[in-house]
């Protein structure tokens, strides 16, 4: 029996970025970016690098903006992997798309 190949919706991230976006207005309205990569043999996150301005880490992770990204990060990687999407192994999400809600 083969695996099931789901169609890949590109509004899905979009919108889990907006609604994560208006969540946390101060964190998203900063200048930043976080690069993720996935696990060579998963399709599941194993890490992101953070850049973000005026020690605005700190902020996210107290916050729990860094811990729900970093959910959606994970969920993103495996919905483009039953989607058979590329990319899906590392990106970056940057201030326009927190705001907006793109991921490239």
């Amino acid at each position: 029996m083969g695996s099931v190949t789901a169609e890949f919706d590109d509004g899905f991230e979009r919108l889990r970025l907006h609604m994560l976006a208006r969540q946390f207005p101060e964190l998203v309205r900063a200048a930043g970016e976080v690069a993720f990569a996935a696990e060579d043999d998963e399709d599941r996150l194993i890490g992101a690098t953070w850049s973000m301005e005026n020690g605005l880490f700190s902020k996210a992770s107290e916050s729990g903006f860094k811990l729900y990204l970093m959910e959606l990060l994970d969920i993103f990687i495996r919905y483009r992997a039953q989607s058979n999407y590329v990319p899906r192994k590392k990106g970056i999400v940057n201030r326009p798309g927190f705001r907006g809600g793109c991921l490239v």
